[in-house]
């Protein structure tokens, strides 16, 4: 085999292998597309954890809401968003997450909307795994798999805040 040919066939097995695992860490409900669930590590100690979603898309012509989330690893999750008031993070728990037809929704951690934890079972540790039933109004509930990762350095720092304010 030549240079070039195993160049071409190693890109082409690596880049089956990136879309088989982007699609086995995504789900559907419905019309709409739950795209990398994911929560940061907890710190030390702390009891409650957050948790996101890379990407949350309203595919179809119909509006949508996200009204609920739960996890075994939680004793009970909320639906929360976060907003900066004068250089104070302001975070509450609200009734959904409207999804407009059309709409894409990016979580990220010190930014709108993510979901609480509250009194988890163990830590959080990066590499970790678990799974988290999401409910929605129109496509009803599904079952992810969420990814415990480190984000960036600058996300980290707004999600450090979160933890620390409940």
């Amino acid at each position: 085999m030549t240079t070039d040919l195993k160049r071409a066939v190693g890109a082409a097995l690596f880049a089956l292998l990136a879309h088989a695992g982007a699609q086995a860490h995504g789900s559907t409900a419905g019309d709409v597309s739950i795209g990398h669930p994911y929560a940061t590590p907890s710190l030390p100690g702390a009891r409650n954890g957050a948790a996101y979603i890379a990407t949350l898309e309203n595919t179809g012509k119909q509006p949508d809401r996200l009204l609920r989330v739960s996890s075994p690893v939680a004793g009970h999750a909320e639906v929360h968003t976060m907003t900066m008031d004068g250089g104070v993070m302001r975070m509450r728990e609200i009734d959904a997450i409207p999804l407009a037809p059309g709409e894409s929704i990016k979580m990220r951690p010190g930014q709108g909307y993510h979901f609480m934890l509250m009194d988890l079972k163990q830590p959080l540790k990066e590499g970790d795994t678990f799974p988290m039933t999401m409910e929605f109004e129109r496509g009803g509930k599904v079952e992810v798999k969420v990814v415990v990762q480190v984000p960036k350095a600058k996300a980290m720092e707004g999600d450090m805040a979160e933890h620390k304010h409940h």
